[in-house]
């Protein structure tokens, strides 16, 4: 009898470093939902991946949406029965640009609309998910942050980060950060692991052309950690295998 494939959900899945992860996810055997917003971009990206061979499927989901999140726990519960791994990918850098600060006025609107998007939203989600990963005998929560999101790093001038003061993205990332080490200290007596990623910077529709690393690169971080083995870290932060401050 063969083995039971491994259930993955990728938020923000139809493009970009989500693509790359389910792809990635995929070649190692794992059934591979695509998270996206838009029906149609998610079934293209999903053909993409079956064209390829892999085990792919998309599913609608904007995490700011209510509806979405209970559609696709539902979904998930009756076909699959089970999830193995969550990767949390989706998110906004809703800022232009990468050096001004504009802290001091900073329109309420664009702090709530970040928010919603990578925080309040991806706690929703996982929330709703978690009893379905705890039917997994192995679940991952994989939370894509980013080095922006760490407080000590913004502190410390010098740093790489110190000049880039982008308050929501930034304080959106270091909420999430958050939110890994307190759902990873609650689950820690369970078979689930919970951390946070940093993929690098990527080229993507949000890190630009100027980035440095691959859209194959950036997925790497968030792969290695939704594949955890059972002596693997839960409760951290992570790059390539490098924990990052805090």
């Amino acid at each position: 009898m063969s083995e039971k494939k491994k259930i993955a959900l990728i938020t923000g899945g139809n493009k970009g470093l989500g693509l790359e992860i389910g792809r990635q996810l995929g070649k190692l055997g794992y059934a591979v939902l695509l998270g996206a917003r838009s029906v149609s971009k998610g079934e293209s990206a999903a053909k993409q991946l079956r064209a390829e061979k892999l085990d792919a499927r998309a599913v609608k989901l904007d995490v700011t949406s209510a509806e979405d999140i209970a559609a696709v726990t539902r979904t998930i519960e009756s076909k699959f029965g089970c999830l193995d791994v969550l990767v949390n990918n989706a998110g906004v850098k809703l800022e232009k640009g990468w050096t001004q600060n504009t802290t001091s006025i900073m329109d309420a609107a664009m702090l709530r609309d970040t928010f919603d998007a990578n925080f309040f939203g991806l706690v929703a989600l996982t929330q709703s998910l978690l009893p379905l990963l705890r039917k997994s005998d192995a679940a991952r929560v994989v939370n894509v942050s980013s080095i922006l999101g760490s407080v000590s790093l913004q502190a410390t001038p010098g740093s790489p980060t110190y000049k880039t003061k982008l308050f929501a993205y930034n304080t959106s990332k270091a909420a999430l950060n958050m939110f890994t080490i307190h759902l990873a200290h609650e689950l820690r007596h369970t078979n689930i692991k919970v951390n946070s990623a940093h993929p690098g910077w990527v080229k993507t529709d949000m890190g630009g052309s100027g980035a440095n690393m691959s859209t194959e690169e950036g997925a790497r971080t968030e792969v290695q950690l939704a594949t955890l083995p059972a002596d693997g870290p839960s409760g951290g932060f992570f790059h390539e295998g490098d924990a990052i401050a805090w």
